[in-house]
């Protein structure tokens, strides 16, 4: 007895997106971190033991990145999120023990909370994302920090120009790294599992660089009570600003991290990690695609199984 055999005619029947093949989804959760076909031959999950163990190889590559790109001669785009956020102390660690200033670098913040019609919440209060991020990195870097005219934050006016910028970028061969968690809904960013069936094909939702005030799915609602607002789902906004698969899609490497375990033998992202390593590349699944770039995604390795019922 489980959810497949017991789903028609429940509540649940119509609550996830019609596309997902729940039996599909199933069979991934069974897989562990064993290479698929479709994989870039550079994609790696990186297993980690523990949560200090994921935050300094996050924020360890992170660094290098921002050196590396320092030491070639070019400019590094960095889109960073507000999700994980361990890995910035230890970015900022690396980066103030090599001496590298991150002059050279323009960050994009991939998503922020929006009401519905693109306003966000103001940038000095806590639950905003630029607060955060002012917090937890720029403000720690003290003077090898990103210029301020270099950071971008995903407001109505500014998040339309993330296209034209990142374009200039990719013309002069600069790079484009994408860091980012993956939601329970399996979004990037908040690039959400609904949104496809919007779209009539993957190539045009490829092509989608962006939403203002995106109505967010209830996993997302509840993923985002529980690890950002100590489980009051009231405090949670319905809708977000996103980026779309047309900017995340474009990354030169990226930089992942799935670190939600709850601990007691709990978790709430080892579907949504395995989900995004096996069911293959799909519009209605944006971290599906994720496998399919170069780069790293780190995991704590009670995510990757086995996925089953406590006996206790």
């Amino acid at each position: 007895m489980d959810f497949i055999s017991t789903v028609k005619g429940s509540l649940l029947e119509d609550f996830y997106p019609a596309a997902w093949d729940m039996v599909r989804i199933d069979e991934c959760c069974e897989k562990g971190v064993e290479r698929e076909d479709f994989w870039h031959e550079d994609f790696t999950p990186i297993e980690c033991e523990s949560l200090s163990d994921f935050d300094t190889y996050m924020g360890h590559e992170i660094a290098k990145q921002i050196k590396k790109a320092a030491d070639d001669g070019v400019k590094l785009g960095l889109i960073l999120p507000v999700g994980p956020m361990g890995m910035y102390k230890w970015a900022v660690f690396f980066l103030k023990e090599w001496n590298v200033s991150c002059a050279h670098v323009t960050t994009f913040n991939m998503d922020e909370w929006s009401d519905a019609e693109g306003n966000t919440v103001p940038n000095d209060s806590p639950a905003s994302f630029e607060y955060s991020m002012k917090q937890a990195f720029f403000n720690k870097l003290g003077d090898l920090t990103v210029p301020e005219s270099q950071r971008n934050f995903a407001a109505k006016e500014n998040l339309p120009t993330y296209t034209d910028k990142i374009a200039r970028l990719k013309a002069n061969s600069d790079r484009l790294a994408v860091v980012f968690g993956i939601g329970r809904a399996c979004h990037i960013a908040f690039w959400e599992p609904h949104f496809g069936a919007e779209y009539a094909s993957d190539e045009e939702w490829k092509a989608a660089t962006h939403r203002i005030a995106a109505k967010l799915h209830p996993l997302t609602i509840e993923q985002n009570a529980l690890t950002s607002f100590k489980s009051r789902s009231t405090l949670v906004p319905c809708r977000a600003n996103t980026i779309g698969p047309g900017l995340f899609l474009q990354a030169d490497v990226i930089i992942g991290g799935c670190d939600g375990v709850l601990g007691r033998g709990m978790t709430w992202q080892g579907m949504s990690f395995l989900t995004t390593l096996h069911y293959g590349p799909t519009r209605h699944i944006a971290s599906s695609y994720i496998p399919t770039l170069p780069g790293k995604l780190f995991y704590l390795k009670e995510l990757a199984g086995p996925l089953t019922a406590d006996a206790n």
